[in-house]
């Protein structure tokens, strides 16, 4: 697989707002999700979490895609080897935090999801 190109630089960019954080360490987990499953977890309203999404998308850190109704967000397999490892270590992290508990359990809970996974396991 070719890897893209990305500095730590660019990465940290793209990675210094939370919500873009957030969204990155969910999908993390979670390998792919859905704009409504992100919404519901953050709490936040669609129209900012598809903003953060797409600055996401123009840093190559997400792919999206269409399946029926919904569209789907997941980390650009694409990415080279040390930018999973920094993604790691930043779930790990974040995994005790109030508003990353916060996320997971909102998703875990959210009614009507069109994949049923095993959020932050």
């Amino acid at each position: 697989m070719n890897h893209l190109k990305m500095t730590p630089t660019t990465l940290f960019k793209c990675l210094a707002d939370e919500t873009r954080l957030r969204c990155m360490v969910l999908l993390h987990k979670e390998g792919k999700l859905c704009v409504c499953e992100l919404t519901h977890a953050l709490d936040m309203l669609q129209p900012k979490i598809s903003r953060h999404l797409a600055q996401l998308r123009q840093c190559n850190l997400l792919l999206d895609s269409r399946e029926g109704q919904w569209v789907y967000y997941q980390i650009n397999p694409a990415l080279p080897v040390w930018v999973f490892d920094i993604l790691d270590v930043t779930a790990k992290e974040l995994g005790g935090e109030h508003k990353q508990l916060q996320d997971c359990a909102r998703l875990q809970t959210m009614a009507g999801r069109p994949e049923m996974k095993g959020c932050c396991n």
